[in-house]
């Protein structure tokens, strides 16, 4: 009786990233069919759906202080290197905000250090998994690796679709990968540099709070949004925002993340 009590309550407690998840999916498949102010409303309730689905799963599967610490970090971390990046063009590139993203702190807007919560918790748990395989002495900064460049790879596919948007604008966007030429390299650079800063600081602040005693949940609700905006922010850059190069880089970075993935549960089935 006690167990199935337990049991419940878990599955309680999935309701809610899985509800976030699913109301973020929902939006994300507006963005394409709005525009001008709608078009921004909607963009700050994804961002702001997705920041509050990497909190509140990171709280509930490992501990109030994990969501609380990813918190305070992640949007300490943002608005650290944006307000230099503002400042003196380093990491990314010389670039400037859009009123259109309203208030800000630092010259940074809100919405930016909740973009980057929105993808950051995402990326480590994604680089979990694809790092099952690395031998334990290499473990750590291997994950840390690997979730910086997903964290930088989710860029590559977003930040096309939101200079279109007219959020941001780079003042030399050249010279930029293939099919991309409103974005330069130097960003690219500049996130995975500062992709590396922040995951370092998650292994080494975050997960360290994280309570043996917690419930784990399941991780596929983040990943499952995750993947929707990756893989269905390309479709409709493909089909509707006129973004076609963005599109097959969403494509060419997301195909060996799924290989690796599929590959991983066929041998986790093969296992006797």
């Amino acid at each position: 009786m006690t167990t199935a009590l337990a049991t419940r309550a878990v599955d309680r407690r999935e309701l809610l990233p899985w509800a976030l998840a699913a109301l973020l999916v929902l939006t994300s498949i507006a963005y394409p069919l709005t525009s001008g102010a709608e078009r921004d409303s909607v963009s700050w309730t994804i961002v702001v759906l997705g920041a509050a689905l990497s909190v509140s799963h990171a709280g509930l599967s490992r501990g109030a202080s994990v969501g609380l610490r990813l918190l305070l970090l992640v949007a300490g971390t943002a608005v650290a290197f944006e307000a230099v990046g503002l400042a003196t063009g380093f990491p990314y590139g010389r670039y400037h905000y859009s009123a259109a993203l309203g208030a800000t702190l630092l010259g940074v807007p809100f919405l930016v250090p909740l973009a980057w919560l929105m993808l950051a918790w995402p990326s480590w748990i994604l680089a979990g998994r694809l790092t099952r395989r690395a031998s334990p002495t290499r473990r750590s900064g291997v994950r840390v690796a690997v979730a910086a460049a997903v964290f930088a790879a989710w860029d590559v596919v977003l930040d096309p679709q939101l200079v279109q948007a007219g959020y941001w604008t780079w003042s030399h966007p050249a010279p930029g990968l293939p099919g991309i030429p409103t974005v330069p390299l130097t960003n690219l650079a500049g996130w995975l540099l500062a992709g590396g800063v922040l995951m370092t600081l998650i292994h080494r602040v975050v997960i360290p709070a994280a309570l043996p005693s917690a419930p784990r949940i399941g991780d596929a609700a983040p990943l499952a949004a995750i993947a929707w905006i990756t893989l269905g922010g390309a479709l409709a850059q493909a089909g509707w925002l006129g973004l076609p190069g963005s599109a097959a880089w969403g494509a060419v970075l997301a195909t060996p993340v799924l290989v690796a993935l599929v590959r991983q549960r066929r041998a986790a089935r093969n296992v006797p």
